[in-house]
């Protein structure tokens, strides 16, 4: 790795990975006092990683970020190259020969598994596989989706959950303005999904969506949220315990959905606290005709603990939002147990030159104004 800058020679950065981490971060070196040139790589054709493939196509101010990326990537000091996967097309050993410093920027592209009985069953999924699907991901838009579930079980209570329930509660008239793919809104169309159950396992003061998410579910056209207020009670410790005003103002709205008169409306959000599943049922054919759930309560540290009081929700389809998990990248360094790239504040572990940054640096966590 050369490491002769001068002012007729920028230092030279490959930045591998374009989602919002990579592109900050190409951003900052443009804004420093570096003479630097940067290339930006990625697997895929098209840039923004996230943005574009994983934040929900109804939320289109937040894909609106876009446009500043937009401007890095037009520097004449940067250039985006796509379709290039970091180990096959570009090799470790490519990047050090002709690059200054090697930034590693990936992301958490794979997903956590709940491990229970049946998760491989046809129907069940993660979340993240759904997500793809209906922004047109590449390795997922030829993926046939047969909605054809009357139950849709969702399991977890971040974003990523609220957005796919969302999505599948939705009306095509709801979505048509939306950014959604082609192919996803003309299968939603003939969709027989009526009812969607968010589980959690914990309370609702720990569950760890954003209000505004949560709130959208109280306006929807054609869906009304359910809430079991049992579910959602608090004793007067750990009301006080509540500090959070994001989890305070959740709070509020969960109570203004269970007091709400049914509508009847054709199709019903359930928002469910304080049970995790533990098998995913067979229909005898290899689909999913079921999800049996544990009652849980909360040990006096706040930990779920099962109570030994079972039911099973009439889904078909299981989709896992319970995290996303990091990938190593070959010749790279790897934490197994983290899912990261181990480093010192950003300086990949015995390694010169290499850095990295978002969530393959620190894990899934945070929003894209996080990085």
């Amino acid at each position: 790795m050369s490491l002769t800058v001068t002012p007729d020679r920028p230092l030279r950065v490959a930045v591998i990975g374009s989602g919002p981490s990579g592109i900050y971060a190409a951003e900052a070196l443009l804004k420093s006092d570096l003479n630097v040139d940067i290339d930006v790589f990625d697997r895929l054709p098209t840039p923004y990683g996230l943005v574009r493939y994983g934040v929900a196509p109804d939320h289109l101010t937040i894909k609106s970020v876009t446009r500043g990326f937009e401007k890095t990537l037009g520097d004449p000091r940067v250039r985006f190259l796509g379709n290039v996967e970091f180990g096959t097309d570009l090799t470790h050993q490519d990047a050090l020969t002709h690059y200054d410093a090697i930034l590693y920027t990936v992301g958490a592209s794979s997903d956590r598994r709940l491990g229970i009985p049946g998760e491989d069953l046809t129907g069940s999924m993660s979340a993240t596989e759904f997500v793809a699907w209906y922004n047109g991901h590449p390795d997922a838009a030829a993926r046939e989706m047969v909605l054809n579930a009357g139950g849709v079980a969702v399991v977890g209570v971040g974003n990523v959950a609220l957005d796919v329930s969302r999505i599948l509660a939705k009306t095509t008239g709801e979505l048509r303005s939306s950014d959604i793919a082609p192919h996803a809104l003309d299968a939603l169309e003939h969709s027989a999904v009526k009812d969607v159950w968010i589980l959690g396992r914990r309370g609702p003061a720990q569950a760890a969506f954003t209000t505004k998410e949560l709130r959208e579910f109280g306006e929807l056209h054609e869906s009304e949220p359910v809430v079991d207020p049992a579910e959602i009670a608090l004793t007067e410790a750990e009301e006080a315990a509540v500090t959070d005003n994001v989890k305070k103002k959740n709070i509020e709205v969960l109570r203004d959905f269970a007091a709400r008169e049914r509508e009847g409306k054709p199709r019903r959000v359930h928002l469910r606290f304080l049970v995790s599943p533990t098998e995913i049922i067979d229909d005898g054919t290899g689909h999913v005709g079921g999800l049996k759930v544990e009652r849980n309560r909360l040990d006096e540290s706040g930990n779920a603990v099962g109570t030994g009081e079972y039911e099973v929700l009439p889904v078909q389809m299981v989709l896992r939002s319970v995290g996303y998990r990091g990938v190593a990248l070959p010749g790279v360094p790897f934490d197994e147990r983290r899912g990261v790239i181990p480093n010192e504040e950003g300086r990949v572990e015995g390694r010169v030159g290499e850095y990295t940054a978002g969530w393959i640096k620190r894990g899934p966590s945070g929003v894209v104004g996080t990085n």
